[in-house]
């Protein structure tokens, strides 16, 4: 694929370093950032003034969107490339093994994903071969610094480590999707167990530093040294805050419990302020060093939060609100997610957009920031850059259709949209086609951002259209369907069950 759908007709005075500072199941509420027309009750709960920093300095995004669980949307992030045409469906862990709930599953037969992730060579079974986003910055003069969570590859795989798909530096990733402990004094889990420990951070070893903060200082480090070589950088800052287990951050938790949270919430937004004190050491550095001016900072959450209790404390499947659900599912909860961006110069300052945008827009948009021209990629790609909007907040947006797939099982409770399923948003309209039962749920998100009016019966036509433009896309990239167990019959496409 020629990369001349990525040039951008601007050339900045000088090639900006990017930072994409990615927060792991951060919910979109779940900031002191209010993304919605009212200010909610996480966002008087959570403090998160960097954040708030952020968006006074640059622009906010309302209808952002990733995947509802991690590895599809971070594959999607590195290729540009939608979950229905990578296949990388699920989250991944071991070679070539699905995971046991699907297997497990009573009325479905899952296809067989690309379990193993990311490949940067052609030809490996189980995976989506493609060149990745660090490799083409790299390959341009970016040094490519990853830190934290990676969660590109199974283990065993080239890509359970980062410099295999293009970064220079990898502090502290693996295939795992969750760290053993954020706790220094445990050595971050790596003397316990072997797979979910998390490497690499051994001068933090028995000591009281979360994680969040050793990550912090291990990135500063990293950028330093590309000061130091005067070469521009790209830092993937990737938290593996907030997700579970949710082990409060020392620093914050206290002021939280006594305000009368319990103790599981009260450790869930003391991690948000650590990342969000992350966030704000980030913009220290860039300060001290007088480089803030050409740094573009682009804050992103992997999926939408968590809403199961437990692990969350509180109501199940409240936790997102005025949103429905959460991780794992179709609704709103599971795949709306926070976004701000910050670029000194280029973008104006303080400013709310509400285009529709998914995390494999990504990788276009910032190839185009890094004006990176020579290369080559393998891969079809899905994202359209958004960067007409970071120069022009009143840029057209031309509802354009979002898609998410996702044939598998994560083996949540009934309802509240879980279970394998494919849907599609095009302007204010919403529709999921849920395999299980072949059923349809049909949104109009404008109206009703909670999801609580199913239209699927008062609007056939549109609920029609929609349903044959969802098909038709799938249909294109061949996208995998699972089989019933009843009669081995593959889940029809969403447009031939309407049509029954």
């Amino acid at each position: 694929m020629s990369c001349n759908l990525f040039k951008t007709k601007e050339k900045f005075e000088k090639r900006p370093n990017v930072i994409l500072f990615l927060v792991d199941d951060l919910g979109w509420q779940d900031t002191s950032v209010p993304f919605w027309i009212d200010t909610t009750r996480n966002n008087k709960v959570y403090q998160t003034p960097n954040m708030e920093r952020l968006a006074s300095k640059g622009m906010k995004f309302t209808q952002a969107y990733a995947h509802s669980v991690c590895s599809p949307s971070r594959v999607s992030l590195m290729t540009g490339m939608n979950p229905a045409r990578h296949r990388v469906t699920n989250w991944t862990l071991e070679e070539n093994t699905k995971r046991d709930v699907e297997l497990r599953h009573p009325t479905l037969v899952f296809p067989d994903w690309n379990v193993n992730g990311i490949s940067p060579q052609k030809g490996i079974a189980n995976s989506i071969y493609a060149k990745a986003l660090p490799k083409i910055l790299s390959d341009n003069g970016y040094r490519t610094i990853h830190c934290g969570k990676a969660h590109f590859g199974a283990i065993g795989t080239l890509a359970e480590n980062p410099t295999n798909i293009g970064f220079d530096v990898n502090i502290a990733g693996h295939a795992a999707g969750a760290p053993a402990s954020y706790f220094g004094e445990d050595s971050f889990g790596t003397e316990k167990n072997k797979i979910w420990g998390v490497p690499g951070l051994e001068k933090y070893h028995h000591t009281e530093t979360h994680l969040s903060e050793a990550l912090t200082l291990e990135a500063i480090s990293a950028m330093n040294q590309s000061l130091d070589d005067k070469q521009p950088f790209f830092l993937y800052m990737s938290h593996y805050a907030v997700h579970t287990p949710l082990q409060g951050d020392s620093r914050f938790v206290d002021k939280y419990i006594q305000t009368g949270m319990d103790d599981i919430e009260a450790n869930y937004a003391s991690m948000i302020e650590g990342v969000d004190k992350s966030l704000g050491d980030l913009l220290l550095f860039l300060e001290e060093k007088q480089i803030v001016n050409n740094t573009i900072i682009l804050l992103m959450s992997d999926n939408g939060g968590l809403c199961n209790t437990p692990p969350r404390g509180g109501i199940p499947f409240k936790h997102n609100a005025p949103l429905s659900s959460g991780k794992s599912s179709a609704r709103e909860g599971g795949i709306r997610v926070p976004m701000i961006v910050s670029w000194p110069g280029q973008i104006k300052m303080n400013t709310t957009n509400d285009a529709q945008l998914i995390i494999e827009d990504f990788f276009p948009t910032i190839l185009s920031i890094g004006q990176c021209e020579s290369f080559e990629i393998p891969q079809v790609v899905d994202g359209e850059s958004f960067l007409r909007y970071l120069k022009d907040p009143l840029a057209d947006n031309q509802q354009r259709e979002l898609i998410w797939h996702y044939p598998n099982d994560n083996g949540n409770p009934e309802g509240h949209g879980f279970g394998a399923y494919s849907a599609i948003r095009k302007g204010d309209w919403k529709l999921i086609y849920y395999h299980k039962d072949s059923s349809f749920e049909l949104f109009n998100l404008k109206n009703d951002i909670g999801e609580s009016n199913n239209l699927i019966n008062s609007e056939p036509q549109l609920a029609t259209e929609l349903a044959g433009r969802l098909s038709d896309y799938l249909i294109k990239v061949e996208a995998q369907m699972p089989r019933r167990k009843k009669d081995q019959k593959l889940v029809a496409w969403p447009k031939e069950t309407l049509a029954i």
